[in-house]
């Protein structure tokens, strides 16, 4: 049957089959193409309940209309939108001494698109400076390492492969869930570029021994003359510690950590799509790696992975920081925290978990189900409490802690007292009819999705 476009109306439109294998033929009104996009998200996550994500999903509206002005701008290009870059750079000398950079340090850093840019651009700093000292030793600059926990996001795993560095990933075990020097012995060597260590892992929301694993440096250095610098991934952490713990020393204060990373979409409260890579001083990324590009009428440098991006995360980035300010952040990340707690003590009073997290510095709550119940386990109740709209987290352990599950919940700054106790109530209510009727849900790792386990994105 031929259709006759002319006489359609927009709910015509509405209702005309969406092809699936090919590009549409024909075009529509806006209102019916709008209707049929968001008809299609019916089915999607309230982002707000999705307690999985480490991403924000609320910005003021003052936030929203700084976005909405800066959507169409081309971060790169900086000829044309020079106040955008003048953002950047003063925020890339805020973070640099938020984050305890030696005042007689160049700061130099750049914002990346997540995490995920910014640790590719840390890994591939310290694997240039490692071959460039080599071959001035006259060395053999082939097979660079890198060494960090079984905790680590898949990023990292993403870039050894990508750019050709072997992993030396330390396993973790039932109850050691994050990176301590305890191991590093069996790793460490003089090919190593840099051992990477998390503020905030993904898994259980801990960090790892910055202290211990830098004094076991030190001490390898006086043992074997060998310099391996520290990388500090605070994609979650980088944006709490500051503000809740200023004497914590996981920043440059350490003189090893020569370089660190966060998502300012996480706890940095922008939207999704922004991370930063910040260096101790401009010498650490290698000039090797920085293209001067004449572009868009003017000369000028670029070291990122991506080039042409959007510019509206970077002017929400400096509204949060003008907005906030250090106080501001530091209220905010304290009643997440206080919020994460009363979440935590809720879970462990049931009776039906048990903590994994011993130390509380990022609102990540993380448990596994008391031993002794075996009716069903996590991802039932994952399962379960997602009839409520929530969606939690659900995994085995990464190498060698299979045999541990984790039930994890991101607390984010929208969430209040009241929406965190219905979120308790609700996941003791799942633990009570499945104790009831039982579950059978079965975790991802056995059956065909063997290759995530162990490796969370960085989301």
């Amino acid at each position: 049957m031929s259709l006759d476009f002319e006489k359609i109306t927009a709910y015509d439109e509405f209702n005309l089959p969406v092809p699936q294998d090919e590009f549409p033929k024909t075009g529509m009104s806006a209102r019916a193409a709008a209707a049929l996009v968001e008809s299609d998200e019916w089915t999607d996550t309230n982002p707000v309940l999705n307690m999985s994500s480490f991403v924000t999903t609320f910005a003021e509206p003052e936030a929203l209309e700084t976005a909405k002005r800066n959507i169409f701008k081309n971060y790169i290009d900086h000829d044309m939108y020079p106040q955008l870059f003048a953002m950047e750079t003063r925020m890339v000398r805020w973070l640099h001494k938020l984050w305890n950079g030696p005042a007689d340090a160049q700061p130099y850093g750049t914002a990346t698109v997540g995490s995920s840019e910014a640790c590719m651009l840390a890994g591939l700093a310290h694997k240039w400076n490692w071959k460039q000292q080599r071959e001035k030793a006259g060395k053999d600059a082939s097979r660079p390492n890198l060494v960090t926990g079984g905790n680590v996001q898949i990023v990292w795993k993403k870039f050894m492969r990508y750019f050709d560095v072997e992993p030396r990933i330390v396993p973790l075990k039932p109850g050691k869930y994050s990176l301590t020097a305890e191991d590093l012995g069996q790793y460490v060597d003089e090919n190593t570029i840099a051992v990477v260590a998390i503020a905030g892992q993904t898994f259980t929301g801990e960090d790892d021994d910055f202290a211990g694993i830098h004094a076991w440096l030190d001490d390898y250095e006086r043992r074997t003359g060998i310099s391996v610098p520290m990388h500090i991934d605070g994609a979650s952490g980088g944006f709490i510690h500051p503000f809740l713990y200023p004497e914590y020393q996981w920043d440059f204060r350490l003189p090893r950590v020569q370089s660190i990373n966060a998502s300012g979409h996480k706890y940095g409260l922008t939207p999704p799509g922004l991370g930063w890579v910040i260096f101790r001083d401009r010498k650490v990324f290698n000039e090797d790696l920085v293209f001067y590009v004449n572009y868009l009428g003017g000369e000028m440098p670029t070291a990122t992975l991506n080039f042409s991006r959007n510019g509206f995360q970077l002017a929400v980035q400096y509204y949060q920081f003008l907005r906030l300010g250090f106080d501001g952040y530091k209220r905010v990340m304290q009643h997440t925290l206080d919020n994460a707690l009363a979440l935590r003590e809720m879970l462990v009073k049931s009776g039906y978990f048990t903590i994994m997290n011993d130390t509380q510095r990022i609102p990540v709550v993380a448990v596994t189900l008391d031993k002794r119940i075996t009716r069903f386990n996590e991802f039932d109740v994952s399962n379960k409490v997602r009839e409520k709209g929530w969606v939690l987290s659900a995994y085995t352990m990464p190498p060698d802690g299979e045999s541990v599950r984790s039930l994890r919940v991101v607390v984010r700054p929208h969430i209040n007292r009241n929406v965190a106790s219905n979120l308790g109530r609700d996941i003791i209510d799942a633990c009570r009819y499945l104790a009831e009727h039982g579950g059978n849900a079965t975790p991802p790792a056995l059956h065909g999705h063997a290759q995530l386990k162990g490796s969370p994105a960085k989301c």
